[in-house]
């Protein structure tokens, strides 16, 4: 493996600094940052248990470590909100513009079963822009390209597309008809069917296919749809005869949650390959960088998703659960050996592309009962010989096969993958 470009981990004191994860991990022209809880990072403890002052304390966090890496707010590409109770939403969204000036991220808001810290009624993730690149690469002033359009739903608090490098992150897309500004009538085959053509016709509007995403991330309030979402999901992917001769597929995870905005039954996020990159970066064809997806015999295999999506110098894993891939059945019932069958899941698909563990940057943990986190921390930490990659962890009612952890990672690419000459 061509290892030239190096990963940057950082920690700062003016944020919570953790044992099991890394503030921000930055690769190339991306920088992932873990989720921050509303802790004070001087007393160590959680702030009032007030939403206005907790949602105001992530942002903080997030804030500190965005320009203890000297850049700004305005460089964050896309935050992920994790909500206790959904109808704190207003409270937030007051918050969270405070922050941002002209330009607002890509977002996603979800509710969920439990947060890592009790007390805690949110916390945040984000992504960042990192215009300089990693060494060896060069500084270089690359120009970020948010853009919206009127055929697809547009929100106050957050921008459809956002467009860095060689990536391009879209909002997550709820079931709404943009004529209407409302949810769709129907149920979860029709709510499916709306959020994945609010996806295509945000692409559409960029000039760009679905074949050019990468990453898919899919929120249920119940997993009970999943069989009826599957259904529609395999009438868009593989989209062209391109895609279709090599069924490809891109990676996936798939969450339940607790509650979406507007009481939606579904809602999707694409993570998308930009083979044109943003200026002043050359224009190429984008189908100049190729998309390499890869699975292995020594990973579960699913039918509608690929283990490992690279681009450029990303390389996006789908969603692990704890299947013996001999078999493809639940390991055990215990969390210490579901654990571990998750993470040496995701050790084959790395070692399947001569990478390593090391080279994770972000890894998000689901599970079952929030208070399995120690034991799930002591296995983790096992796999990792460096510093340890930036990580969101959070509790959710239910997982794919009643399993109690699911774990999805993303990858740094350091080799890239190749223009076609």
């Amino acid at each position: 493996m061509n290892d030239t470009i190096i990963k940057l981990s950082r920690n700062t004191d003016r944020a919570p600094i953790s044992a099991t994860s890394t503030q921000s991990v930055a690769f190339s022209h991306y920088n992932n940052i873990s989720a921050q809880l509303p802790i004070d990072s001087k007393t160590g403890t959680l702030v009032a248990a007030d939403i206005t002052a907790q949602a105001k304390q992530c942002l903080d966090n997030i804030k500190a470590i965005v320009e203890s890496t000297e850049h700004l707010m305005d460089d964050v590409i896309k935050i992920n909100v994790f909500l206790k109770d959904i109808a704190d939403m207003t409270a937030v969204d007051t918050v969270y513009r405070t922050f941002f000036s002209d330009y607002l991220p890509t977002r996603n808001v979800v509710m969920v079963a439990e947060l890592p810290m009790s007390g805690a009624l949110v916390q945040m993730d984000a992504l960042l822009s990192n215009g300089e690149g990693t060494h060896p690469q060069a500084p270089c002033e690359l120009a970020k390209v948010a853009k919206n359009t009127d055929n697809a739903p547009i929100d106050s608090l957050s921008t459809q597309t956002v467009a860095f490098s060689h990536y391009n992150n879209v909002s997550a897309q709820l079931p709404i008809n943009p004529a209407s500004g409302q949810i769709i009538a129907g149920g979860i085959a029709e709510q499916t069917e709306q959020c994945l053509t609010n996806i295509k016709t945000i692409l559409t509007s960029i000039a760009v296919g679905v074949d050019d995403i990468v990453k898919i991330n899919i929120s249920l309030t119940n997993l009970d749809d999943i069989a009826a979402v599957n259904d529609v999901y395999s009438t868009f992917f593989p989209d062209t005869a391109i895609a279709r001769a090599v069924n490809y597929l891109p990676a996936r995870t798939v969450t339940m949650v607790s509650g979406l905005p507007m009481g939606a039954l579904v809602q999707i996020e694409a993570v998308l390959s930009h083979g044109d990159g943003t200026p002043p970066q050359a224009v190429e064809d984008r189908h100049g960088i190729v998309i390499k997806a890869n699975n292995t015999e020594q990973a579960p295999k699913h039918s509608l998703s690929t283990q490992t999506v690279a681009f450029s110098h990303y390389n996006h894993l789908s969603g692990q659960l704890p299947l013996n891939p001999k078999t493809d059945k639940l390991i055990g019932s215990d969390i210490k050996a579901q654990t571990q069958q998750c993470l040496e899941n995701i050790k084959a698909i790395v070692e399947s592309i001569d990478h390593k563990m090391d080279d994770i940057v972000k890894v998000t943990i689901q599970l079952k009962d929030i208070s399995d986190i120690d034991t799930v921390n002591d296995i983790y930490t096992t796999f990792f010989d460096g510093e340890l990659p930036a990580r969101t962890v959070f509790g959710v009612s239910a997982i794919a096969m009643d399993a109690l952890i699911q774990i999805d990672a993303v990858l740094s690419n350091a080799e890239g993958t190749p223009p076609v000459r």
